[in-house]
């Protein structure tokens, strides 16, 4: 009796390392359009797996749709998370079809991003409200964090009590102020980065392994 006990307690033992968060956490990079998202989504990608995610652009909602990279194994301090980056588009309560007439673009195709860029908004925020087990919010150091959209989405993050991990981005830039962001959200903790130039992103990565793993 006690060798079958034995042998069942430690199926139970196996069986348990075999499925315990066996499934990658699913971590939605959000935050306003131009702050960086998908710059940063691809340097994540890029260090860890060699691929990137999607195009990047100066003109404003490039990404329209969200685009995920799946298993992205992230090892720091001798140990591993492994997580599907979720790169979204950037969340706005106006998409107006003129920002983009200002890029070159003419009225028809102005008219169908605009579109897609609306319909992206809402994608991003279902995936928000229901497919996302934590959030990498990126703002641009550069310009006021303390707008309406910015303190939506961290309410709306902080209301699902998801983990969120504020990125201020941009940091290369003159005008960067990473105080600026600690200020306007002091309840969260704010890791300065420059995306761009991969200025920090091994802080960065210590935080993704610590809040996300």
């Amino acid at each position: 009796m006690g060798l079958l006990t034995d042998l069942r307690s430690s199926i139970s033992r196996v069986t348990s390392t075999l499925f315990q968060d066996s499934d990658p956490k699913r971590i939605g990079i959000y935050g306003p359009p131009n702050a960086g998202k998908t710059t940063l989504a691809n340097r994540i990608a890029r260090d860890w797996t060699g691929d990137a995610i999607g195009p990047e652009s100066h003109v404003p909602h490039e990404t329209r749709r969200a685009r995920r990279k799946e298993n992205v194994e992230i090892k720091r301090n001798g140990k591993s998370v492994t997580i599907d980056i979720v790169d979204t588009p950037g969340v706005t309560t106006k998409v107006d079809y003129t920002e983009f007439l200002e890029h070159d673009i003419d009225k028809d195709d102005a008219v169908r991003r605009s579109r897609e860029a609306t319909e992206g908004v809402a994608e991003a925020m279902h995936w928000l409200r229901e497919d996302v087990d934590g959030v990498i919010y990126v703002l641009d150091s550069s310009t006021d964090p303390f707008t309406q959209v910015n303190t939506m989405l961290i309410g709306i993050i902080e209301s699902q009590d998801l983990p969120v991990l504020i990125l201020a981005n941009k940091t290369d830039l003159e005008e960067s102020s990473v105080q600026r962001i600690r200020n306007a959200f002091p309840q969260h903790e704010t890791i300065p980065l420059s995306a761009l130039e991969g200025d920090n992103m091994d802080e960065v990565y210590d935080k993704i392994s610590e809040y996300f793993g």
